[in-house]
């Protein structure tokens, strides 16, 4: 173990700590039981409203356990890049804790995105035709001007805020056997699973992630991080890579039980569902888990399994598309 790496229990602790840092700044979000999809499935299903958080995102609770560490050592300003969920999470915890944040994004960034960070009031800087290269800039000036850099999942801080989820779902459903999380970076799975395997270690870990994008999955496959190419996909929360070296890869080889790959035709037919049997709103990257929990329920009869529904910022295209498409 490098000395950079913490052990489970030390991300649990972390978790705890967090929780009660955080707690006046965001929603203990609802846990709620489906009853067609539990019947339908002989799978006690309940969905744990993420989607129902501040900014519509569990980004809301990395980014406020950051910043507020950040705030207690001084720190007066902060860059990090992002247009999406972890962008407007950030923007959130900046101002309501008074930093100087600075949000890099790309000059292709998607309008409806670019106004709604504007409309934060937080400070933008636009650079260069991807993510990539906003984050690599956002880097680079926090870097020459020796102030930290924000990262949406590579942090044990982000980490552990993420991880307050897992606090939520024990304290509301004692006896859970499964949780099943949507992965991109690793960042919200890596949280919750270090808490329960510490508190519940019954608890089943649930990896999910679109077909079309992998990398967590593969990278555990092979023992190492790897790059491997991503494909549009509904679950765009999810895209991408993963940074060499991020510290959320060996939680997810060690702490989370199984994989489930998923198609797009799964992921959009769970944001249907949502809509029309509890009328809720969910992103593609929230469909993930449900999706998946639907392609392998026969192995969860009997069991009380949570689905973390992680997020609501589907673009109106996107939901468009869906509707369309299932009429």
């Amino acid at each position: 173990m490098s000395s950079i790496e913490k052990t489970p229990l030390e991300v649990a602790q972390m978790v705890e700590e967090a929780e009660t840092r955080i707690r006046q700044y965001i929603l203990h979000t609802p846990l709620t039981y489906t009853p067609r999809l539990s019947k339908d499935s002989g799978v006690e299903v309940y969905l744990k409203l993420e989607n129902e958080q501040w900014t519509g995102s569990f980004k809301t609770r990395g980014a406020f356990n950051k910043s507020c560490v950040l705030k207690t050592r001084g720190v007066s300003k902060v860059y990090t890049a992002s247009t999406g969920n972890h962008g407007m999470a950030s923007a959130l915890a900046f101002k309501t804790l008074g930093l100087d944040g600075i949000i890099t994004i790309p000059v292709t960034a998607d309008s409806e995105k670019r106004e709604k960070l504007l409309d934060t009031g937080v400070s933008i800087l636009q650079h260069g035709d991807d993510c990539v290269e906003a984050e690599a800039h956002a880097r680079s000036l926090a870097e020459s001007e020796q102030v930290p850099y924000l990262s949406p999942y590579n942090d044990y801080h982000v980490i552990a805020g993420q991880g307050t989820i897992g606090v939520e779902l024990l304290k509301d459903l004692p006896d859970i056997d499964a949780v099943f999380v949507s992965v991109g970076g690793g960042g919200l799975i890596g949280g919750i699973a270090a808490y329960l395997k510490c508190k519940r270690p019954q608890c089943k870990i649930i990896g999910c992630s679109p077909r079309k994008s992998k990398v967590m999955h593969e990278s555990v496959n092979r023992g190492k991080i790897i790059q491997e190419e991503s494909y549009d996909t509904l679950s765009d929360g999810t895209a991408g890579g993963i940074e060499p070296g991020a510290v959320t890869f060996p939680l997810c080889r060690d702490l989370v039980d199984d994989w489930v790959l998923v198609e797009e035709e799964e992921i959009a037919e769970a944001i249907f569902y949502c809509l029309r049997a509890h009328k809720k709103v969910i992103e593609g990257a929230a469909g993930v888990p449900l999706a998946a929990l639907k392609k392998v329920s026969g192995n969860f009869k009997g069991k009380r399994v949570a689905v973390v529904l992680c997020g609501a910022n589907i673009s109106t295209r996107n939901l468009r598309m869906v509707l369309n498409t299932h009429p």
